[in-house]
């Protein structure tokens, strides 16, 4: 192999690392546009390093021989950047582990296929530099590969890496040996089943249209709390929920661009408000009960009264056809029902008229992208959470910012305030949740125990309570007295509760929302209520999920609930529910694997 054959792949084998640190860095990350929402894995991500070295190295040669043709390749992977754009329309990128919600216009679009095209430039003078006979096309189909034992690997020390960071197991769990795992890991990969997996996947039935099922609980609480209902009607993941004031409706914005009305007491659809161009971040409920609001990728906020189900109004800023020059993360209504603030991508909070719809204030101090935005009951001070890891405390009579908390280590993707105005809790990337005196900016406690991002907050209204969402697919409810953790709850996303105290709600799988029902007595809900359902609601995953992460979905429920780390008396019967789930999906895994390898 000669020198400028080892440079080019030491340029690409650079460029999959980088990658594969993006991924571990930043978590999950998906694209956003006129197509809908779909979610990007690790292996895209490090493929895109790879393509990023191999441009890098195209660059290199570029420079060293000025050729032309190098530019040739920019412009016509420019081109056809540029017509991608025109034809799937806006896109947005999404990072929720960190906070970051950007659009991609058609100029970005472009530069990213001039990229790819110095890319295949790249590769085309290694070939040329190694006398390799193999085509560009074949160089990437073996960089795929590599690429392929990459993920693999990945996911191997994601495991080995979760299952460490539990509780202390004492040796006893021999039932999930991480060295068992790993292996089963290893012989997967060289079997080659990828295509079983993929065949597999695709012949799980779709979610249905608009359906109300009332299920069992997933992994409910044994004490308190009981699931009674999954609400299912949107084809994508649900990103926001607000509930009424009497209780009684619930209102729900998801990635498939709709905002649904549901009676949160029989769990039955009511309406369906479509407009949105794009995917639905955020949604409110007036302080009336009259009007909602939605915040959405499109840039756009848009209202509708609610008893009449009509369209009202999109809020424009200056001359622009857009609410904000990003996404809109959160929209909330001022308690006196006057005003609606916005948190946007563009790193700006956005004051407006409820009635009118005109601007009327910008507060622009924050250096990154605005996640979450709340008011205080007397409508006296803001509360802005971004991804530049501050919360700023604002003044609404003078329009000043008189706090700048900077405790949390990662993006702040969430804020709340008590009832009572004197309390401030926030939810941060750094997986911790930190109380404060909203007055004074004292912080009053650090909660911790969730294992991944803490994604959404919400307070009970007798403050007893506080709930937290995670993307570790746990909800953890916390008594506010004393900080200690109640109890745990099979949920993501989001979390709110009824106006009551009555009512919890919850993101579900995919598309669905959990309505959990207090117990007001523990006799109630006894050991004879253990987990059931189909394998997939046990787990908490997806019907279509990938079996590895199915596996981890497995991984994390049995270190939560297994006799020997959990001591309460219902621990055993739901580790049973939870090692049959997993069986029967090993089962149905492997009899599809088997008929395809008898064709």
């Amino acid at each position: 192999m000669t020198q400028n054959t080892k440079t080019g792949a030491a340029f690409i084998a650079g460029g999959s690392i980088a990658g594969i640190g993006v991924s571990a860095t930043v978590g999950g990350i998906g694209l956003a546009g006129g197509f809908g929402a779909v979610g990007i894995g690790t292996t895209p991500v490090v493929g895109v390093g790879a393509v990023a070295g191999a441009a890098a190295y195209g660059a290199f040669k570029a420079i060293a021989e000025g050729d032309a043709a190098a530019f040739g390749a920019m412009g016509i992977g420019a081109v056809s950047g540029a017509g991608f754009s025109s034809v799937v329309g806006g896109m947005g990128i999404v990072v929720p582990k960190i906070g970051l919600a950007f659009g991609v216009g058609t100029v970005p679009m472009a530069g990213i296929g001039a990229v790819v095209g110095l890319a295949a430039y790249g590769i085309a003078k290694l070939l040329d530099e190694s006398g390799n006979a193999e085509t560009p096309v074949q160089v990437f189909q073996r960089m795929e590969e590599k690429v392929l034992q990459m993920d693999t690997y990945s996911v191997a020390v994601m495991e080995l890496k979760a299952f460490l960071s539990g509780e202390d197991l004492n040796q006893k769990f021999a039932a999930l040996e991480v060295e068992d795992e790993l292996q089963a890991l290893k012989a997967e990969f060289k079997k080659k089943n990828q295509t079983n997996y993929k065949e597999f996947i695709n012949s799980q039935p779709s979610t249905p249209n608009i359906e109300v099922e009332t299920v069992s609980p997933t992994i409910q609480s044994y004490e308190t709390w009981k699931c009674v209902q999954t609400l299912k009607g949107h084809l994508a993941a649900v990103n926001a929920i607000a509930i009424s004031p009497d209780s009684n409706t619930l209102i729900s914005g998801s990635n498939d661009r709709q905002v649904n009305l549901w009676d949160l007491k029989t769990g039955k659809w009511l309406s369906t408000f479509s407009g949105q161009a794009e995917a639905v971040l955020s949604v409110a409920i007036s302080p009336d009960g009259q009007q909602i609001a939605s915040g959405s990728v499109d840039r756009k906020i848009s209202c509708w009264q609610l008893d009449t189900k009509k369209f009202l109004q999109t809020f424009f800023y200056l001359n622009s056809p857009y609410s904000h020059n990003g996404f809109v993360n959160s929209v909330t209504y001022s308690p006196d029902g006057k005003f609606i603030f916005s948190g946007s991508s563009d790193k700006t909070i956005r004051v407006w008229g409820r009635y009118t719809g005109t601007l009327k204030r910008i507060l622009n101090r924050h250096l990154d992208a605005v996640l979450s935005v709340a008011i205080s009951p007397d409508s006296t001070i803001l509360a802005s959470g971004s991804a530049d890891k501050t919360i700023r405390l604002w003044n609404l009579k003078t329009w000043q910012q008189f706090y700048v908390l900077t405790e949390h280590a990662g993006a702040v993707n969430t804020v709340t305030i008590s009832s009572d105005g004197q309390t401030l809790i926030s939810g941060s990337t750094d997986t911790t949740i930190k109380l404060w005196n909203l007055h004074t900016g004292e912080l009053l406690d650090t909660l911790t125990g969730h294992s991944a991002a803490v994604l959404s907050l919400a307070i009970s209204p007798d403050r007893q309570t506080l709930a937290s969402s995670s993307s570790d697919n746990i909800i953890r409810l916390w008594n506010l007295r004393t900080g200690k953790l109640i109890e745990t709850l099979s949920g993501r996303n989001l979390v709110a509760f009824s106006p009551d105290g009555k009512t919890l709600v919850s993101g579900g799988n995919g598309g669905s929302i959990k309505i959990w029902s207090s117990m007001q007595s523990s006799n109630e809900h006894t050991l004879n209520c253990i987990l059931s359902g189909e394998w997939w609601e046990v787990l908490g995953v997806a019907q279509s999920a990938h079996p590895k992460n199915v596996k981890l979905a497995y991984l994390r429920l049995a270190r939560q609930y297994h006799p020997d780390v959990n001591s309460s008396v219902s621990a055993k019967h739901y580790m049973q529910a939870i090692n049959q789930a997993y069986q029967e999906f090993l089962k149905q895994l492997n009899a599809h694997i088997s008929l395809n390898s008898d064709k």
